[in-house]
């Protein structure tokens, strides 16, 4: 009797024990949605993740390592120094954007070119002004004798330019590579929901804070170019995509009666004119996709679907001009994308 009135006793120390670690261990971190927002590049970003804190200062780290590598505001970045011909050594972000920026050169047959840069200034793109230049054709004729993307060469992490005067511009793959950075940051943090929005570009992925498809939109352009761009063409539902959308009904001058668009076709040296008003892409990166987005501006709507069927990893959506009416031009992959995303 006495034996087992001992055991008692044991068996209840023992769980009493085992109650009190209980309480001691610390509870798990709960899982719940941020959402951060800020302004950069010249544009704002917003940010939706599921973490156990808030990311907010890795988030702004990754932004400005991006910055310190490819802004053109930034006078300390590696792409002012490469622009001011300082001796300077690239770095992963920009070797990783030079790559991207070659392959969508020769994919859309110098339509997409990072040497554009001079022809963007001449024509006052960039600047924060609203007053813009008229500019002559021997004008165009001379800058374009250093704008070309064979003119300059990425050698053991130097560029090598043929004329000092050549000028390297990121902005056309900008956004969508830093929406990777943050990207990959959340995901190397654990996170396994996210939606990175930077200016327009989106990189998303899993399900938002209701469990539902991420919801993404295409915006509808203003054929008459008055008032703000805000109504949506499409709202997309998808839970796992890299997209990024680039127009010309934002971003505009008059010269005299013609209007220009800010998208340069680097290889006339002229603001593009043609009914093509924003394109959307989806590829394998954001990065990509901003590049492909661009290149689909300066081609116009049969040699932008013609790259992108070349591209192999991409699918566009472009809203055409015809007729005083908007009418959506997809790439033959378009739903059967979207569809993979969901």
């Amino acid at each position: 009797m006495q034996i087992k009135r001992q055991h008692i006793i044991s068996s209840l120390l023992g769980l009493a024990v085992a109650a009190l670690l209980v309480l001691e261990m610390p509870s798990k971190p709960k899982i719940q949605y941020f959402h951060n927002e800020g302004k950069v590049f010249g544009t704002y970003y917003n940010i939706r993740y599921s973490a156990t804190e808030d990311l907010k200062d890795s988030i702004e780290v990754a932004l400005q390592a991006f910055d310190n590598s490819l802004s053109l505001f930034n006078p300390h970045s590696v792409l002012s120094a490469v622009n001011a011909n300082r001796d300077t050594t690239t770095d992963a972000t920009f070797d990783a954007m030079w790559a991207e920026a070659e392959r969508v050169y020769m994919l859309s047959g110098g339509a997409f070119d990072i040497t554009v840069a001079p022809l963007v200034k001449a024509f006052g793109f960039g600047r924060k002004s609203d007053q813009f230049a008229a500019i002559s054709s021997q004008t165009v004729d001379s800058l374009r004798a250093f704008v070309g993307f064979d003119k300059v060469q990425l050698i053991d992490h130097k560029v090598i330019k043929q004329d000092p005067r050549v000028q390297l511009d990121g902005g056309a793959v900008a956004k969508g590579q830093a929406c990777d950075m943050v990207a990959e940051m959340l995901q190397r943090q654990g996170c396994e929901n996210w939606l990175v929005d930077i200016g327009g570009e989106v990189v998303c992925h899993g399900l938002n804070a209701k469990g539902e498809p991420w919801h993404v939109g295409i915006t509808k352009p203003n054929l008459n170019n008055e008032g703000a761009q805000e109504d949506l063409q499409e709202i997309l539902a998808v839970t796992d995509i890299c997209m990024a959308t680039s127009g010309n009904y934002r971003n505009y001058y008059f010269d005299g009666a013609e209007r220009r668009s800010h998208t340069i076709d680097p290889r006339t040296g002229w603001p593009v004119q043609h009914s093509v008003l924003s394109a959307t892409v989806v590829s394998s990166s954001c990065m990509r996709a901003d590049a492909l987005a661009t290149a689909c501006m300066v081609l116009g709507e049969t040699e932008a679907l013609d790259m992108i069927a070349r591209a192999g990893d991409a699918a566009c959506y472009l809203l055409v001009a015809k007729n005083d009416s908007l009418v959506a031009v997809c790439s033959s992959n378009w739903a059967e994308t979207l569809e993979k995303s969901k």
